[in-house]
């Protein structure tokens, strides 16, 4: 275990040896400095309760192991979802952002082929871990470096809280919820009291306006169906990346300001008009 580690071992009891040669996210543990920054990661889920996260993270190399999931990395279980949950830019402290659009399983022939019986089930769950894990093995574990997935779940056309085989499927490391149900604020409700504080305190809930979501992350990285102004490469973004930064700009009554836009064919353009939050107009063309 590297100097220091973030485990201490005196006092603690051990219902098993050490795995020889265990790993989390592509790390070899007890080889690698970045170790100490996974174990600092079960100890703040368990508020750093030594024997708590100990238990939770032998519990976790013994699943990883029975799952299997250094060969499930190599499955080919298709992109058929990637509508459903997609990574997306970065927010503004360098966090990658992944969405996770609930809505797209509103869709009877999405739900049954994701949940219609075990076996599918099944595969919807690997295909998550799946894609989890390798969203996880890209990030940077080292001291100082980013090693955390910001979330947006947008559950505008969510099915409800009867759906378990759903709710049940999905990892609770969310961060912002936009598009919220009524029936979801009282499913919160009912299971905040069970949350540590830490855990609440990671739980955003938004209007479905996009200012919440800039106060996280830049609109040059938000979609432009949440407000953004990020949108596939095509024809008319080719000399647009998201490090070209957006302009903001304060109108005062009575004044003009003139804003040049290239434009090619396909462009669609839409402005909205704000005052105080309140949506005065707004004007869509197509080029």
């Amino acid at each position: 275990m590297p100097s220091g580690s973030a485990f201490p071992t005196s006092g603690v009891k051990s219902r098993t040896t050490r795995p020889a040669s265990a790993s989390f996210w592509g790390i070899t543990l007890f080889k690698d400095e970045r170790t100490d920054i996974i174990f600092l990661k079960f100890l703040r889920a368990r508020e750093f309760k030594v024997n708590e996260a100990l238990a939770m993270f032998r519990n976790t190399v013994e699943w990883r192991a029975q799952f299997g999931i250094d060969q499930l990395l190599e499955e080919e279980l298709g992109d058929d979802l990637e509508k459903a949950v997609f990574m997306h830019g970065f927010d503004k402290e360098g966090h990658p952002v992944c969405f996770n659009v609930y809505g797209e399983f509103q869709n009877k022939e999405v739900y049954e082929k994701s949940f219609g019986n075990e076996e599918k089930r099944v595969r919807f769950l690997r295909w998550r871990i799946q894609f989890l894990e390798r969203s996880i093995r890209k990030l940077d574990f080292s001291p100082g470096g980013i090693c955390t997935i910001f979330q947006v779940s947008d559950l505008k056309n969510s099915p409800g809280p009867g759906k378990k085989e759903l709710r049940m499927a999905t990892w609770l490391a969310l961060q912002v919820f936009i598009n919220v149900p009524w029936w979801y604020l009282t499913y919160y409700a009912m299971i905040s009291p069970f949350l540590t504080q830490r855990t609440r305190s990671k739980f955003v809930f938004a209007s479905p306006t996009p200012e919440t979501l800039f106060k996280y992350i830049s609109p040059e990285h938000v979609p432009v169906q949440y407000g953004g102004l990020s949108v596939d490469d095509c024809d008319c973004t080719s000399q647009f990346t998201p490090d070209d930064p957006a302009t903001e700009m304060t109108v005062k009554p009575g004044t003009k300001q003139i804003v040049e836009i290239i434009v090619y064919e396909r462009c669609v353009l839409v402005w909205e008009l704000r005052v105080g939050g309140v949506l005065w107009g707004r004007i869509r063309a197509k080029c």
